[in-house]
């Protein structure tokens, strides 16, 4: 086993100086990284050991499992040393995702129950296919809701509040207030739509990619301990086919909700959705591969059987 007593702690931002950090700190075999956060925030009176980042002093990568211990990072043993930087105010990952996702279900309902005030004529009644493409969006967010309160479990216990903003702007502006107005529209192509055999297909393959979703979720669920950093080879479900059949089936359950809807703004979401989750996707490839080896049957496809 590595030895490491005493760490020397620098300040990765000079210009952004931390007051009262110490030169060094003494550590023990089975010092964490969470731990270190805690030391220090307590040596510097930050408060919150979260906003302490910590980063390889060879790299300058941040040390992403804050479970792992000290002497099983190289760069950290030969270099006795780590970098530190202060992340600022910090705000848990479970609200961020529960303020996202809040955003569509309140843009929705809303256009709804004020339609008659947002549209010319629109005091008319809803299509058929309108009031589908509602209990569809709202079902999915109400899923998602759900899920980040009592299914996933996160790596990271919290991110720079500000990011808060970013995140929610594209559920809140995109899939809330666009989507709503362009399909409760009086004018739409789901007020005009009579055609309940597209909807049911649409409907069909929306249910196929929440129900499998939902079931990935929960599988993925159960291969970390709560409060856990520890990363397993999942298995069955599509994981045999590509790298992440969650992205997938939420991408199968957004063409549904497009075949039903008949609207551009929601192919442009689940568009950049998809972007998004495709880069994500990569990065989870390359993280497998790097942590298992040989014992991870490596994927030509990270979402899309035989495209991407």
């Amino acid at each position: 086993m590595a030895s490491l007593r005493t760490l020397i702690i620098t300040n990765r931002s000079p210009k952004q100086p931390i007051k009262n950090l110490p030169e060094s700190i003494e550590v023990q075999p089975d010092t964490t990284v969470e731990d270190l956060k805690v030391l220090i925030a307590k040596e510097t009176k930050l408060g919150d050991h979260n906003r302490i980042g910590i980063y390889d002093p060879t790299t300058k990568k941040t040390l992403k499992n804050r479970k792992a211990r000290l002497v099983d990072e190289p760069a950290v043993v030969a270099a006795g040393e780590v970098l530190i930087k202060d992340m600022g105010y910090q705000i848990p990952w479970r609200t961020v995702f529960v303020v996202e996702y809040f955003g569509p279900l309140i843009f929705h309902a809303l256009f709804v129950a004020a339609r008659p005030f947002l549209y010319r004529n629109g005091d008319g009644d809803m299509s058929q296919t309108q009031w589908i493409t509602f209990a569809m969006i709202m079902l999915h967010f109400v899923k998602r809701e759900y899920e980040t309160l009592f299914v996933h479990k996160f790596s990271a216990n919290t991110m720079p509040w500000m990011n808060i903003f970013k995140n929610s702007f594209f559920y809140w502006a995109v899939s809330g207030a666009a989507c709503a107005y362009s399909i409760y529209h009086p004018n739409s192509l789901a007020a005009k739509a009579d055609m309940p055999a597209i909807d049911a297909v649409g409907v069909a393959l929306y249910c196929f990619g929440e129900f499998m979703n939902a079931l990935v979720h929960r599988y993925l669920s159960t291969l970390r301990s709560t409060g856990g950093t520890e990363r397993k080879i999942p298995v069955g479900y599509g994981f045999n086919i590509v790298t992440c059949p969650n992205y997938l089936y939420e991408v199968l359950a957004w063409i549904g909700i497009i075949i039903v809807s008949r609207d551009w703004t929601v192919a442009v979401f689940i568009s950049i959705g998809a972007a998004q989750m495709i880069s994500w996707a990569k990065g989870k490839e390359r993280a497998y591969r790097k942590e298992f080896g040989d014992r991870y049957k490596k994927k030509r496809f990270v979402i899309f059987p035989g495209l991407l």
